[in-house]
């Protein structure tokens, strides 16, 4: 199981109540992440878990590939929502914490200089000895799902107790395409979350035919360059005039599946690592009941 961090515990600050330590600390990131992570093993009782960590979220190099990349993410004032990634200082205080209590438990934390934590993700997925179900809220990784692998997203965007198990039939339903093709989907139509501009005039349907008539971006970028395609004057322009964010856009928008990465150490304990540490944290954070629903999950574990 590799959960996407920061897509979690953004969820967990604005939809658990606030909640304060003794000292004024706001927790509710530190309780919802812990029990996210405690209904989803409980449920599913992974073997191995993975908290996969953003060490940059807009890494220089697709931002030297796309300017525009999560630019309008880079503004701090007045964050609003969970796609905004300025973190809110009542949220930036806890991000250590839950280091620290994730440390405690000894749960395996994954991270990469100059990657997100869907490149952690991709890499660990890819050739992994397992089956492995990512925990996202963030429909870029579907690119991954890949049933003959054994990969699926376990999708938190409607939240953690009322997730969605994505797999190529839920994709192939859900846009029409498969789940391979997903990368190329998402360069085509653009995503302004992302800060990706997509074709003119091709919106998920479009992309979705373009797909099934020429297979990938490459044959659809044949289609357009041969004056013998049925494309349409409007639609083969458009692809044209878009040459260049096209000639980017995938690498941009392919996680990386090769960050060099410590694949050792990440079976789930059944026990906390450093008791002493953790019973600490849970004191001195009011931590008390998502520490011991999470340590009952695990010892749990059979």
């Amino acid at each position: 199981m590799l959960l996407d961090s920061a897509s979690m515990y953004f969820r967990a600050f604005f939809g658990v109540p606030e909640i304060t330590a003794a000292d004024g600390t706001p927790v509710n990131a530190v309780r919802g992440f812990l029990d996210f992570i405690a209904r989803l093993v409980e449920d599913y009782r992974p073997s191995d878990l993975v908290c996969c960590w953003d060490e940059d979220w807009r890494p220089q190099w697709r931002v030297d590939l796309i300017p525009s990349y999560k630019a309008h993410r880079v503004v701090t004032a007045n964050p609003v929502g969970p796609d905004v990634e300025a973190v809110p200082d009542p949220l930036e205080v806890q991000v250590p914490i839950i280091t620290d209590v994730l440390a405690a438990f000894g749960l395996a934390v994954r991270g990469a200089a100059g990657y997100e934590a869907d490149d952690v993700i991709g890499t660990l997925a890819t050739g992994a000895a397992m089956p492995v179900d990512v925990v996202t809220g963030d429909r870029d990784l579907f690119q991954l799902v890949d049933d003959a692998a054994g990969v699926r997203v376990l999708y938190i965007a409607r939240g953690v107790g009322n997730h969605e198990r994505v797999d190529d039939a839920w994709v192939r339903a859900k846009y029409g395409i498969a789940a391979a093709q997903y990368a190329d989907f998402a360069t085509l139509r653009g995503d302004t979350s992302d800060g990706l501009p997509g074709v003119r005039g091709v919106g998920e349907k479009s992309a979705a035919t373009l797909l099934a008539s020429y297979g990938d971006l490459a044959g659809i970028r044949a289609a357009a360059a041969d004056p013998a395609s049925p494309l349409t004057p409007a639609l083969r322009r458009n692809l044209l005039a878009a040459g260049d964010y096209l000639d980017v856009a995938p690498r941009v928008v392919a996680v990386a599946r090769d960050v060099e990465l410590d694949r050792s150490g990440t079976a789930l304990p059944q026990a906390p690592a450093d008791p002493a540490r953790l019973a600490d944290l849970a004191a001195r954070y009011n931590l008390a009941s998502p520490v011991e629903r999470l340590t009952a999950v695990l010892a749990a574990r059979t």
